[in-house]
């Protein structure tokens, strides 16, 4: 298995020794390129999401989708891109202009934030704290925030509703988001991203776990779909009810901003899900089996991540394509009455595999 740290470190030294650069300059220029990597991986990943849930749709409902735009319509996407940017930015009347602006840009930082902190690779981790899974719940809550005022500075009744529609979700499901992750902290006993995938290298933790990894991986996927606001969890863009949500009175990049971190926070989703229960980007590994393991690290590890990340941003497509959207009453009784106490129930579970040895 390739580690990217050698890459990085030699960069690194020849900023500072070759070039003989500062601490100063070869960090800011190592800061700037990795935040051009950052948007421009968000940016393409955006439009791969949206070329794929299209043809996804289109593959559901018995229809081909795109297909004049370019080869097979591979090109649809860009000329949305054009569009959106070309379209006219207006301002309502009687907004909160202010909050009416920062709304879509609080979105994305959220999403870019928790972005950035997707291992790709081993020594490709961008942000690889002590502490990551807790930064990554609190960074990716900040989006709830941008949902909230986007709708109640737009003086839009239906965005108001959609507003208060989508904080209550979004924050109600975050409980047992972080539920799960606990569950995940317990088993490998560390909050650092980049030791979780580690304490894979003999077995991804669905694996190892037995029956509480297995339930806080699917009680994850389904809360993560609430999260980013996937059907049937979309109460918060009913489109027959609230025309476009939170966001009706938005134009141009406005809109596609929040356009941009819808996409991505499913790709977050899916990319989590792989990194704590999959292994991100380490190899399938069996204890024993020298040699099967030898053949899988020859698949480069982001291959690995992007493969695991896409089947599950399939599934995700799959679950929205295939069941009608829940009323506001059955989402939240869902979350509380019942993906809730099993979270809960799981976690002491976990803990109970953990204190008497029962995991693999």
């Amino acid at each position: 298995m390739f580690d990217f740290s050698i890459v990085t470190t030699w960069f690194d030294g020849l900023l500072r020794n070759t070039l003989g650069l500062g601490d100063f300059w070869s960090i800011l220029i190592e800061c700037v390129l990795i935040g051009v990597f950052i948007l421009t991986a968000y940016a393409m990943l955006a439009i791969v999401l949206i070329y794929m849930e299209r043809k996804v749709c289109a593959f559901f409902q018995c229809r081909l989708g795109p297909m004049r735009v370019g080869p097979f319509g591979i090109f649809q996407v860009f000329a949305d891109v054009v569009k959106m940017l070309t379209k006219e930015i207006f301002f309502v009347d009687k907004a909160d202009k202010l909050l009416y602006i920062i709304a879509p840009f609080l979105v994305l930082i959220g999403s870019v934030g928790a972005f950035a902190f997707m291992p790709w690779n081993k020594g490709a981790e961008i942000l690889d704290f002590n502490v990551g899974v807790f930064l990554l719940t609190a960074i990716s809550s900040i989006g709830v925030v941008g949902v909230f005022i986007a709708g109640w500075s737009s003086n839009n009744k239906y965005s108001v509703v959609s507003a208060m529609r989508g904080a209550v979700q979004m924050i109600s499901y975050e409980m047992s988001l972080c539920l799960c992750l606990i569950s995940v902290v317990a088993l490998t006993g560390t909050m650092q991203l980049s030791g979780i995938i580690e304490a894979q290298q003999n077995g991804w933790l669905i694996f190892r776990g037995h029956i509480p990894a297995i339930i806080a991986f699917l009680v994850f996927l389904v809360a993560g779909n609430a999260e980013a606001n996937r059907g049937p969890f979309d109460l918060a863009e009913a489109e027959s009810e609230l025309t476009a949500g939170y966001h009706t009175e938005y134009s141009g990049m406005g809109f596609g901003f929040f356009y941009l971190a819808e996409y991505l926070n499913m790709f977050i989703i899916a990319g989590l899900a792989s990194t704590v229960f999959l292994g991100g980007w380490m190899p399938l590994h069996v204890a024993g089996l020298d040699g099967f393991n030898a053949v899988m690290d020859y698949i480069p590890g982001v291959v690995w991540f992007l493969g695991k990340t896409f089947l599950l941003v399939w599934v995700l497509l799959w679950i929205k394509w295939s069941y009608p959207r829940l009323r506001i009453d059955q989402i939240l009784k869902l979350e509380w009455k019942y993906l809730m106490p099993l979270s809960l129930l799981n976690l002491v579970l976990m803990t109970l595999v953990v204190a008497f040895g029962l995991h693999f």
